[in-house]
């Protein structure tokens, strides 16, 4: 399938030190993006669909790094049925399992939690719900496993591991586990802050500076943050990707995000939501994120938008995340919402507005166009100018 989006008003690339693509159109192909400039009428007549922004603005498919799955897209925590569907409506194209944890009656010993990650993982190999790609299988660390655990669930494509919520007698027992996973290429995620659910424990900057994970999930708290005194520890004596949520807290969030700029490393900072969980479910949550970033924490719009798309797809080694050739074809289109104060999404954010999402592209495929059902209609008439399918694409309005 052959997708364009023309009359573009910006281009954001997901890297913050180059933001922006000077061009007006993207080309999509067989599930990556073909091209980024500007396209022929011959290129458009070759195009399976034409979508016309009328100069709203295009950035990489949103990031939740964090999200608690389980199977199916249902959620036992809050009872809720096709949430990640309604997440794909908040601009979010790629999802990353925080651990199957949520499960019913979930495993806890090392066999168990071997098959769990296997089994997550197999299941959303092929499954897109609502268009979302769901990075599922994320190996809960127990006490017991051997380095012989992680090469097996390595080979059967387990790529993630989690710790915190393991039996151990104190967080420190983490430390060679997450060794094993590092050792066999995998990615390290570790729980941050106060317990979140009962069995669990806190785990503060001296865990997360000996652990040294790959990302420390929710370091502004989900939902309770570390004390304040390990803020500075963690940007200064490790380098550990840093990840706020909006299931957290946010003072936290918006130091963290200063000491990071501060030190001169953003690609540290990370968006997420961590949900569902005792907070709910938060279609807009990766959005709201990123407003108050911007508005409150005086960040800058692009590298908000940054942290949820290109500095996600670097610490987690994927090809989503950018707009640029050759890259996975997950496009969200952004405007300011009709009657509000603002005339674009940038200028939204900045007045602590969500943006209106007025498309969805996932590999390659538009999801719905013109509309979504979790926010008020776009400015712009971002419509299907061309089709030669027997569907519009339209977004179902609530």
């Amino acid at each position: 399938m052959r997708t364009a989006v023309i009359n573009l008003g910006a281009i954001f690339t997901g890297d913050w030190r180059e933001p922006f693509a000077t061009a007006d159109s993207i080309m999509l192909s067989d599930g990556k993006i073909e091209l980024i400039g500007s396209l022929s009428a011959s290129q458009l007549d070759a195009c399976d669909v034409v979508i016309d922004a009328d100069g709203a603005t295009a950035i990489p498919g949103l990031i939740d790094s964090q999200i608690h799955n389980t199977f199916g897209d249902y959620t036992p925590r809050q009872k809720t049925v096709g949430f990640l569907e309604s997440y794909v409506h908040g601009g979010t194209t790629t999802a990353i399992s925080a651990s199957e944890v949520h499960v019913p009656g979930r495993p806890k010993d090392p066999q168990g939690v071997k098959a769990l990650a296997i089994a997550a993982k197999k299941c959303f190999d092929d499954y897109r719900p609502g268009g979302m790609r769901v990075l599922a299988g994320s190996m809960i660390l127990e006490p017991g496993l051997t380095r012989a655990d992680f090469e097996e669930v390595s080979s059967r494509g387990v790529w993630l591991v989690k710790a915190g919520f393991g039996a151990v007698k104190t967080a420190y027992d983490y430390v060679p586990l997450v060794q094993h996973a590092r050792d066999c290429g995998m990615i390290s995620t570790l729980h941050t802050g106060g317990s979140s659910i009962p069995g669990s424990a806190g785990i503060w900057g001296d865990h997360v500076i000996a652990i040294n994970p790959d990302v420390s999930f929710h370091v502004n708290g989900g939902p309770v943050a570390m004390p304040d005194a390990d803020f500075p520890r963690v940007v200064e004596e490790c380098r550990v990707a840093l990840q706020v949520c909006t299931a957290g807290n946010l003072r936290t969030l918006l130091w963290v995000a200063d000491l990071l700029r501060k030190s001169d490393q953003f690609d540290r900072l990370l968006v997420a939501t961590d949900t569902p969980t005792g907070s709910g479910i938060m279609p807009l949550g990766m959005l709201y994120t990123i407003s108050h970033l911007v508005s409150l924490g005086n960040i800058p719009v692009e590298w908000a938008l940054a942290a949820a798309t290109g500095n996600n797809a670097r610490v987690y080694r994927l090809n989503s995340g950018f707009l640029q050739p050759g890259r996975d074809a997950d496009v969200v289109i952004l405007d300011a919402c009709v009657g509000g104060s603002q005339a674009n999404a940038f200028d939204a954010l900045r007045n602590g507005d969500i943006p209106a999402v007025a498309a969805v592209i996932t590999a390659g495929i538009p999801r719905f166009v013109g509309r979504s059902r979790n926010t008020p209609a776009p400015v712009k008439r971002v419509r299907v100018a061309q089709t030669r399918l027997l569907q519009d694409f339209s977004g179902s309005a609530h």
